[in-house]
Order: structure tokens, then C-alpha cells, then sequence
């Protein structure tokens, strides 16, 4: 079994930056693809970005050039967020996911992250 547990999440103002953590336990061996999602109010949960190999990222256009995903060896993925703006708002999931594709496995409980204007 796998634990996903975010952290970092907080008030911030427009412009400004905020560093998401996620720490995996268990049979993170299991978990090559590591990702980050968010549920804004009102709003479906949408993909955010997603890190797989050594090093390789995607991201949603909304958040390229201002988010940086990365994972360290002790399985632990972050979230670098830069210029945030009030679009930005919702609570931020971490999620793993065990195929090379498809649904993800492992969901983390999520850690609301607001911008304000």
C-alpha cells in the first residue's frame, strides 16, 4: 500500500510563491509516475502537472513556465508554484499512479492553496 500526505499549502498574494510537498510511503517502488492536481470551487479537479523517468515533466498549459514539478530520491514529489494568481486557488491533490498511463492509484487528501488578488 501507498500514503501520499501534501503539505505547504497556505495564503498567498498575487505574484508571490508557494512550494508543495508530497511525501510518499510504503511500496513507492511501485509509483513511477508521481502527479499534481487541483479542485478549484464549483470546478472539476484538473491536471496540474506530472513527473515520470529521471526528471521528465509535463505540464497543463495553464501553469507552464510558472510551476516546476520535481521528485527527489527519498520519493518525495514538490510542486514549485511562481506567480501565482487568484485562478490559481483550489486545493491541490498529489496522486500516483502505477501503469504508464491510465487512472491513478494513489491520491493524497489534498492541501488548499489560495491566492488573493
Amino acid at each position: 500500500q501507498v500514503q501520499l500526505v501534501e503539505s505547504g499549502g497556505g495564503l498567498v498574494q498575487a505574484g508571490g510563491s508557494l512550494r508543495l510537498s508530497c511525501v510518499a510511503s510504503g511500496h513507492t517502488s511501485r509509483i513511477p509516475t508521481m502527479g499534481w492536481f487541483r479542485q478549484a470551487p464549483g470546478k472539476e479537479r484538473e491536471f496540474v502537472a506530472r513527473t515520470w523517468g529521471v526528471g521528465l515533466a509535463i505540464y497543463a498549459d495553464s501553469v507552464k513556465g510558472r510551476f516546476t514539478i520535481s521528485r527527489d530520491a527519498a520519493n518525495t514529489v514538490y510542486l514549485q508554484m511562481n506567480t501565482l494568481k487568484p485562478e490559481d486557488t483550489a486545493v491541490y491533490y498529489c496522486a500516483g499512479r502505477v501503469a504508464l498511463s491510465g487512472p491513478y492509484d494513489y491520491w493524497g487528501q489534498g492541501t488548499q492553496v489560495t491566492v488573493s488578488s
